[in-house]
């Protein structure tokens, strides 16, 4: 193992620069990397909901993963997400990641079919197997049809290769009886994927979280994180305002359901990192809502870093 375990800490679920529909801004992906991790980021992770990945080529996949691991070289351990229908693609692309350099895999359920809790376990069993890395669950019902159930983790947490999940159901129920499953295994890493909920979740005995907002604001991420380790509620409250006012202006500027992302995205653009180019079905924002975004920012106070430069 390369990095220390439980993995804790704020791992970013990075979005992926892109020049056109099937090409990587390598440039973009360089400087949104070393803005990460010079805001203290503890990991990366590649190719998940925030990174578009179930929208890109197998091909520009396999590219963002050599580019990522090579730009992080070693300075944070890089996650990356093998979600595919077909189990076969999920083996390939972990096989490039492994081949890359890439620390390990995150998997959520496959995203077509209805399955049941006995042919989820199965799959999983199936594919970990024949995985190259360690793998981390990630529970996201929203947009795969199928939970890890409670049931579910307690039978696939027994298994050496599954070393951690990444809840992102908003279900804090849910996540606290997946924690005191989690104790019976101090390796076991319990990460959060909604931002909002990032200190609750830590407070609760989880390890950190996968916030798409530490693209842009990654120390404020780190410093929630620290805040809520330390048991600092006064200072939780401060920097909670902060993420919650984040949801309430650059993530709602329109209804779309993927507000979030064309948020970041456009965000990161104004900022001088990335294109706000999205995959496609989703569509970048339009002149009036870039406008707001930069309004957005500006009353926010975010700057553009000074390494930025397009």
């Amino acid at each position: 193992m390369k990095f220390p375990l439980p993995l804790r800490g704020i791992i970013p679920p990075l979005v992926t620069p892109l020049l056109d529909q099937d090409r990587l801004d390598e440039e973009g992906l360089a400087r949104l990397i070393e803005h990460v991790l010079a805001g203290g980021v503890h990991g990366l992770f590649v190719l998940g909901t925030t990174g578009e990945g179930p929208s890109l080529s197998h091909r520009l996949q396999r590219e963002l993963v050599q580019r990522a691991c090579q730009q992080a070289a070693g300075r944070a351990p890089v996650l990356v997400g093998i979600t595919d229908t077909a189990p076969k693609e999920s083996l390939e692309l972990a096989a490039a990641a492994a081949q890359a350099g890439a620390d390990a895999l995150v998997l959520a359920p496959p995203y077509y079919f209805p399955i049941s809790q006995a042919d989820l376990i199965g799959y999983v069993e199936r594919l970990a197997a024949q995985l190259p890395l360690p793998l981390f669950l990630y529970n996201l019902p929203s947009h795969t049809k199928a939970s890890f159930e409670v049931e579910t983790v307690q039978r696939l947490i027994d298994m050496p290769q599954v070393i951690g999940l990444k809840d992102s159901s908003g279900d804090l129920i849910h996540f606290q009886r997946v924690a005191r499953l989690a104790r019976q295994r101090p390796d076991f890493s319990l990460l959060v994927g909604p931002e909002q909920l990032l200190a609750a979740s830590v407070l609760l005995g989880g390890h950190g979280g996968v916030p798409g907002g530490a693209n842009l604001l990654p120390r404020l991420f780190v410093e929630l994180y620290e805040a809520a380790t330390a048991g600092d509620l006064a200072r939780v409250r401060t920097l909670q305002d902060q993420v919650m006012l984040l949801d309430a202006t650059l993530y709602r500027v329109n209804r779309s359901p993927s507000a979030f992302i064309q948020g970041v995205k456009s965000a990161l653009s104004c900022l001088g990192i990335c294109r706000d180019v999205m995959a496609h079905p989703c569509q970048p924002f339009h002149e009036e809502e870039q406008a707001q975004v930069r309004r957005h920012l500006e009353s926010l106070g975010i700057e553009r870093p000074v390494t930025a430069a397009m």
